[in-house]
């Protein structure tokens, strides 16, 4: 039997042309002049307005939107309570990393409602609820924290924690909240939205080579590789840059310095990734000595006792200049659920299939126990967190015609279910 998912669109509306008109409406929206690049940031003005949009595209399909505690948005085309087990849950986010480009998780977002656009204008009645989510602060670009929207409602970033994180203003996070409207004492664990979602399937952009070089527009993901970020701070004295003799300074620059380049030679060493790609000086003038420096360390790899390996050498270094090397955030290996990959690539047998070194909300959700996996689609540049990242468009109807022909095999007619 059909779910009841209230009003449907008036005429359905194949998924490509569903996809072009969203995509074009979203475009602008939080996108620097100066740059090209998107500054789509959590709990600001065009936070609020890429939320407003999702809203917008549930009410068009008759899709009812829930909230969870951590504020993430939730569509639901039918009742996710009317079957045990939860329901099919699609999607990704619409924030960015300063700069970014258009693809990174607006494609998931975008390419989901398409594709449940093209399952309705083949008739498609699901007979498990389906959900599309807009998960937020994924990317962590204003309280450091990435995934922050999924691992509050796992409990994998615990609510005290998450209300005192601060943006580079001294904004604290429950205070962004507040202004946007949302209530920061409701943010923490959310057994009740866990409990809803019977499997995951994110859709998103390649952040990397793999399809280039395999000539293939979209691929399922196989597994995500460990990844953490650690908060180093590097004290200093301040003082006048023109009248100090070099021997009397106390420069936490050089320290920094010097560990920029540790991180890159220890990677090398340890076949793992490090990257120091923010930092933060004090009093940041021209012709002022710093008295304190605070930067930051991503460190990824296949192997978590590499990327560990990594650290300690530069928490090692980090000591030796009187400074400390503290961890933010870190998410183990990821494998995503056996049954669901290969129901998934039962339904597209040709695609292949890659591992990737980039964090997403469906690692956070695989390892809180959901059912979870990806697909990827190419990115004909290689380049991510720029604006350079780029999917063509037929790449983007592929994918939406891929996610819609998993869907439809996930929450399809009983008998097609194994």
């Amino acid at each position: 039997m059909a779910l009841d998912g209230g009003p449907q669109l008036s005429q359905p509306v194949a998924g490509a042309a569903s996809f072009d008109r969203m995509w074009a409406e979203l475009t602008p929206v939080g996108r620097a002049a100066a740059t090209g690049g998107y500054r789509r940031f959590a709990w600001t003005t065009v936070d609020s307005t890429l939320r407003e949009w999702f809203t917008a595209e549930a009410g068009r399909r008759g899709l009812d939107v829930v909230r969870d505690r951590a504020g993430n948005q939730w569509a639901w085309w039918g009742n996710p309570a009317s079957v045990p087990g939860g329901g099919v849950v699609i999607g990704s986010h619409l924030d960015s990393v300063p700069d970014g480009g258009a693809f990174d998780g607006p494609l998931g977002v975008v390419s989901s409602f398409a594709a449940l656009d093209s399952l309705r204008a083949q008739g498609f009645a699901p007979s498990r609820p389906i959900a599309v989510v807009n998960f937020g602060d994924e990317e962590g670009a204003r309280f450091g924290i990435a995934c922050a929207g999924s691992r509050l409602i796992t409990g994998a970033l615990s609510a005290d924690r998450a209300r005192a994180l601060r943006d580079a203003d001294g904004t604290s996070l429950a205070d962004a909240m507040s202004g946007a409207g949302f209530d920061p004492t409701q943010v923490g664990a959310d057994d009740e939205t866990l409990g809803r979602i019977g499997c995951f399937v994110e859709l998103h952009v390649e952040q990397g080579r793999g399809l280039i070089d395999l000539g293939q527009p979209v691929a399922v993901s196989s597994q995500i590789w460990p990844h953490g970020r650690w908060r180093i701070e590097l004290p200093g004295e301040a003082n006048h840059a023109g009248t100090t003799r070099l021997v009397d300074r106390h420069d936490p620059m050089l320290a920094c310095a010097e560990l920029i380049l540790a991180a890159r030679q220890a990677a090398q060493r340890h076949g793992s990734v490090a990257t120091m790609g923010k930092v933060s000086i004090q009093p940041n003038g021209v012709n002022a000595i710093a008295s304190h420096v605070t930067a930051w360390l991503d460190a990824r790899g296949a192997d978590p006792d590499a990327v560990r390996a990594v650290v300690d050498e530069l928490a090692g270094l980090a000591t030796a200049a009187d400074g400390s090397l503290e961890l933010e955030s870190w998410t183990d290996s990821t494998v995503f659920d056996a049954g669901l990959s290969d129901r998934v690539r039962a339904v597209l047998p040709d695609a292949p299939v890659l591992s990737t070194g980039a964090g997403h909300d469906a690692g956070i959700l695989a390892n809180a126990g959901v059912p979870t996996t990806m697909l990827f689609v190419r990115n004909p540049t290689g380049v991510s967190h720029s604006p350079v990242e780029h999917a063509e468009t037929d790449d983007c109807h592929r994918g939406v015609d891929a996610l819609a022909a998993v869907v439809a095999e996930l929450a399809g007619p009983p008998a097609t279910v194994r």
